[in-house]
């Protein structure tokens, strides 16, 4: 009899103290606690990595070496595992070709749909493409002028791999004498050896022409018989002209546009066959971008407007500009905006046919003057970029460059063939432009003849199911066309999840991490909803999740603490929702039962009557938006997914003020202007990118609290003994660290068809240090066992050293204290990141002038976490500088001093400002989803401050 639970004995993973649980099947399961505690250890390092091990050892030892193999997990024993599938956050592909329709798999039914009742326009004379008789070919090529030399050509092999051995014979046994293979004219006398492993293309030369009169019977006759061998398509090649495609299927009579026979791959922008030859099917180029060439038009051209040109190593381009200014009598001394265009374009694009006097003087002094030909400081750039071979002079020069839209396919990324056939009215890279929502209501609005419906039935139902399950989960607003590398960290989840969804298993485990991250609490109903639904096939959900909604609609809550780090991997709490919220042990549970919860403030900060503000956003979906940044004050900006959020605060706020405080290679989206920035003398963007790609970074070399802790242990009198410096105690110059494992304290052991072993340094015993520099000690601990102490403790150990302990502060103050010293970034998740860069920045002194700005801290997050992440965000503010939160979390929302709402949709139908002011005008506001959620978070916090004032009133009228 199958079990009905998950029974875990002795996990151990990590800071888990010997867990036993067991956990009900065919269930939501949500598991929670603080940040730290230990529930990605229990779910993901222990019960998915014991499932995933499990069925990978099922395999072939031929097979696990492409799969690879995870290590078995710390615990005693797992039984009643089912099969199973993780659905974390991490983005789903960076690969440019990889787009939610391709991740999602509509995009393969969409080019299924199109090949097979695709109707093909003729793009220049609009009507539609019909197959073309023999006389209509002919009629067509007797309009060459007389004696044009062309060949007539029968394709019996397109773009198919193998070495076409018995195809090659039986041309030559049929008589045939030449051939194009690949391009290439051959004899059929020849030995042509193909590689069996590359696509070929072999066509027949059935003809060699001279348009003249009463040439038409012969030219009939060959058209015939390259027809037939190419089974409906020939290539008439007009010699040194161009290339023509008959088909007895499809081509325009007009203009002879011929498309061929329609198929799947004809409408794959990552195949040859169907990629936009100039973008290679990417849709966008690198080009030179002449706002990045000058990023301050008010500079001179003599106070080096021309970024690309300063005098860095070399006074070659600036003798050769002062040059050409000399040539054409441009004034070097006057601002570039006021420099006539005709004589900047001579600057930008060259001097064409005309030479120009060059004098020159080399770095020895040497004088040489000389005639040239000016090319332009955006042809001299894109020269340079293609010519070079070194990655470092390419770097450079992409400062100066930015992908545009491909002029071929005008961002569309096919070939025009493919662009050329519509469905409704639309080709197929329109209807990818198409929200989700709005390509539902295509495809339910559109009108077929009886026998295309009959063909399209079962394509439609699967476009139609992924739609939905799109929309369902919260996603309705995302493009098809949408790059997979620019989706966060949730909504790649949330499309992974919709798959799954669309696959139907049952009886599997999904592992998920916090799905409801970017996801505002409108869309909450629609996540849960499709949760439950998977459930109800009979699959287990593991949901790590903060989000107060899920919990609540868990059929199983599993809380783990109390604390975090060392301080957690216990279970405080298992059961039913309704029980845990009755465990006083329980953190979670008196949050949700509201016995404790995080105040609205007594009183908000008022607005002055300075303010940043952004005038008419128009990137992306933004609709000319006008929006003002109070100086001064807690700022959060929320809304429904998708309404701009992120493109008006990153994409366009923060890259402009960056631009104009730090002159770096920003490019804010499209804007008319941005007002106010003298309120400002620095902005802040902590983001949860992560603060190190290798092991190296660590939240103290991060903090810059080990230069002071190095700075301690130079002073000990056993290394001023030693003459040991700051340096010695580095673990990334050599000198103080283990040679053997270069500083790492760990080597990698590459196991081919197993997972790659990492063991300790056998020479420094994975401390990172050399012998030497270990017998160095401040108060007994020698550097490595201060790397591989929690925050918490170094806390305490370096209490009485007030500038390590300030920094040390910071970084317990956003809720790391749980983290190690020398703990590898590559370890730490978004948000523990996105906490670490803040507290770099909270020990530096700040003027009051500084703008922070964050993007959903509250990712990963308990709710007793967030409580402290606003106490350090409102003391930034108390200091007089300003912070702005883009945030979904109701909790940060109401402690807010100033809300801008954007919406009132996500995509299309969002990108417009709201509602403006304190919470309590936000929730006054009829449009807005987010006032009508925040509204029983207010009134039901009044209430309990009002309670809890009159139980501290009786209790003093009591005493």
């Amino acid at each position: 009899m199958p079990s009905k639970s998950i029974q875990i004995k002795g996990a151990r993973a990590n800071n888990l103290k010997n867990i036993e649980l067991d956990i009900p099947k065919n269930k939501l399961v949500v598991m929670t606690g603080l940040s730290g505690s230990g529930k990605s250890s229990l779910a993901f390092d222990t019960i998915y990595a014991e499932g995933q091990r499990r069925y990978v050892e099922s395999l072939s030892s031929y097979a696990r070496q492409f799969l690879g193999q995870m290590d078995k997990p710390d615990v005693d024993m797992i039984e009643g595992l089912s099969p199973a599938i993780s659905i974390d956050q991490k983005t789903t592909s960076k690969n440019p070709r990889s787009t939610v329709g391709t991740v999602t798999e509509i995009y393969d039914y969409l080019r299924l749909l199109f090949a097979r009742v695709g109707r093909p326009i003729c793009p220049k004379h609009g009507n539609e493409i019909s197959s073309q008789t023999i006389q209509q070919m002919v009629d067509h090529i007797m309009e060459y002028p007389e004696r044009t030399r062309l060949q007539i050509l029968g394709p019996v092999v397109s773009g198919r791999k193998g070495e076409h051995i018995r195809t090659l014979e039986k041309l030559k046994q049929e008589g045939y004498v030449r051939l194009r293979v690949d391009k290439e004219m051959r004899e059929i006398t020849e030995e042509i050896k193909l590689n069996k492993n590359k696509k070929h293309s072999i066509e027949v030369v059935v003809d060699r022409i001279i348009v003249k009169p009463g040439v038409e019977g012969r030219l009939s006759d060959s058209l015939e018989t390259a027809l037939s061998l190419g089974e409906g398509n020939v290539i008439v090649d007009i010699l040194e002209q161009e290339e023509i495609i008959f088909s007895e299927n499809h081509a325009c009579p007009i203009c002879g546009f011929s498309i061929g026979e329609l198929e799947p791959r004809l409408f794959s922008f990552n195949s040859p066959y169907g990629a936009c030859q100039t973008c290679d099917g990417l849709g966008k180029n690198l080009e030179v971008d002449v706002d990045l060439v000058i990023p301050d038009w008010s500079k001179t051209l003599k106070n080096h407007a021309i970024a690309a040109w300063k005098p860095i190593s070399s006074t070659y381009y600036p003798q050769l500009l002062k040059s050409v200014c000399e040539h054409y009598g441009i004034n070097m001394d006057i601002p570039v905006k006021e420099i006539p265009e005709e004589q900047m374009n001579r600057i930008l694009y060259g001097s064409g046919d005309e030479k120009i006097l060059f004098h020159y003087v080399n770095d020895f002094g040497k004088k040489r003057d000389q005639m040239i030909y000016f090319e332009g400081i955006i042809n001299n750039i894109s020269r340079r970029y293609n010519e070079t071979s070194s990655d470092f002079t390419r770097e450079k020069l992409e400062d100066y460059m930015a992908e545009k839209n491909c002029p071929t396919c005008k961002g569309y990324r096919l070939k025009k063939e493919a662009l050329a056939v519509l469905v409704g009215g639309k080709h197929i890279s329109e209807v990818t432009d198409y929200s989700i929502v709005e390509a539902m209501q295509f495809f339910h609005s559109l009108e077929l003849t009886k026998k295309e419906k009959q063909i399209a039935h079962l394509i439609l139902r699967e476009i139609n199911n992924r739609l939905e399950f799109l929309n369902n989960v919260g996603l309705e607003y995302l493009t098809l066309s949408r790059t997979a590398g620019t989706l966060s960290g949730g909504e790649a989840q949330r499309i992974r999840l919709a798959t799954q969804i669309g696959s139907a298993l049952t009886g599997v485990l999904y592992v998920l991490d916090e799905p409801s991250i970017g996801l505002h609490q409108r869309d909450n109903d629609r996540l849960i909803q499709t949760l439950k639904s998977m459930r109800d096939l009979d699959n287990t959900l593991i949901v790590v999740e903060h989000d107060e909604d899920t919990m609540l609609a868990a059929d199983w809550l599993i809380d783990i603490g109390p604390g975090a780090g060392e301080h957690g991997g216990q279970i405080v709490a298992s059961a039913p929702p309704e029980k845990v919220m009755k465990e006083p042990k329980s953190l979670t549970g008196q949050y949700l039962s509201g016995n404790i919860f995080i105040p609205l403030p007594s009183e908000r900060r008022k607005k002055d009557d300075r303010f940043i503000e952004v005038i008419g956003a128009k990137e992306n979906n933004l609709k000319n938006l006008r929006a003002k940044f109070p100086i001064g004050l807690f700022t959060v900006v929320t809304g429904v997914s998708g309404s701009g959020k992120s493109t008006l605060v990153n994409e366009i706020l923060y890259k402009a003020l960056a631009k104009q405080l730090y002159s770096g290679k920003h490019r804010p989206g499209k804007h008319k202007e941005v007002k106010g920035i003298e309120h400002i003398e620095k902005v802040i963007d902590i983001d949860q990118s992560p603060i190190g790609r290798t092991p190296r970074s660590n939240p103290a070399t991060y903090t810059g609290v080990f230069d002071d802790i190095r700075d301690v242990f130079a002073q000990t009198n056993e290394a001023k003994v030693r003459g040991y410096k700051k340096g010695r105690f580095s673990f990334n110059v050599k000198g103080g660290r283990c040679e053997a494992c270069r500083g790492d304290g760990i080597i990698k052991i590459e196991m081919h068809f197993l997972p790659d072993v990492y063991v300790p340094c056998e020479v420094c015993g994975g401390k990172r240090y050399n012998r030497e520099t270990l017998e160095v000690k401040y108060k007994g601990k020698n550097i490595s066992d201060i790397l591989n102490m929690t925050i918490e403790e170094a806390l305490t150990f370096f209490e009485n050293i007030p500038k390590i302990k300030r920094k040390l502060q910071t970084i317990a103050d956003v809720g790391l204290g749980y983290i190690k010293l020398g703990q590898p970034a590559t370890t730490l998740s978004g948000g523990e990141a996105q906490r670490v860069k803040l507290a770099s920045e909270l020990h530096r002194r700040s003027n009051g002038k500084s703008f922070y700005i964050l993007d959903e801290p509250t990712t990963g997050l308990h709710t007793d976490d967030i409580s402290r992440l606003l106490t350090v965000l409102q003391r930034l503010v108390d200091n007089g500088d300003t912070v702005l939160v883009i945030e979904h979390n109701l909790d940060v929302i109401k402690t807010a001093d100033y809300i801008i709402d954007l919406g009132p949709e996500g995509g299309d139908g969002g990108g417009q400002v709201i509602a403006t002011g304190t919470p309590e005008d936000i929730i006054k506001e009829e449009k807005s989803y987010t006032g009508k959620y925040l509204r029983p978070i207010v009134e039901r916090d009044r209430q309990r401050m009002e309670k809890r004032i009159q139980e501290k009133e009786q209790t003093v009228y009591q005493s």
